[in-house]
C-alpha cells in the first residue's frame, strides 16, 4: 500500500485534495500501521470519540452545578461511570458497590475498586447492595 501512495502521489498535484491526502498518509504511515505490528491496539478511536461527544453534548447543562467542587464531583463521576462500561460493567450496580464496600475497606485494597480490577460480586436475595457476603 505504501508503494502504491508513492506512485500515485508523482502523478497527484501536492495542493490537490488527493495529493494532500496522500502526502498526509505517507508522512503519519507509521502511526497508521501501528495496530498491525501491535495487536492489543484498535484500528480507531471511536470509543474514545464517543465518550468525548457525551462531554461536548452536556457541556452546558454542567456550567450549573453550583460550585467547582460539584463540577469536579460529577466529572469523576462521569468518568467512573464511562470506564465502567468499557470495561463491561453495569454503571448502577459497579457505583452500588463501591460505595457500599468503600468505608470498610482498607487504603491499599483501594486499586480493586477501579473498573479495570473490579470483580461484579454474585447478588442474592439476602444482599441487594452487592457486597461481600
Amino acid at each position: 500500500m505504501c508503494q502504491w501512495l508513492r506512485q500515485e502521489q508523482s502523478q497527484a498535484l501536492p495542493k490537490s485534495p488527493m495529493g494532500q491526502a496522500i502526502g498526509y498518509a505517507l508522512n503519519h504511515w507509521s502511526a497508521l500501521t501501528r495496530y498491525t505490528e501491535h495487536g492489543f491496539l484498535a484500528i480507531d478511536n471511536n470509543w474514545a470519540e464517543r465518550e468525548m461527544k457525551k462531554i461536548a453534548i452536556g457541556r452546558k447543562n454542567w456550567l450549573f452545578f453550583g460550585s467547582d467542587r460539584g463540577g469536579k464531583t460529577a466529572a469523576i463521576l462521569l468518568s467512573l461511570v464511562s470506564s465502567s462500561q468499557r470495561h463491561g460493567h453495569d454503571p448502577f450496580r459497579y457505583l452500588e458497590n463501591v460505595l457500599y464496600r468503600l468505608p470498610g475497606l482498607a487504603r491499599d485494597q483501594l486499586p480493586e475498586l477501579l473498573p479495570d480490577h473490579w470483580q461484579s460480586p454474585m447478588l442474592d436475595a439476602t444482599n441487594t447492595r452487592g457486597g461481600s457476603a
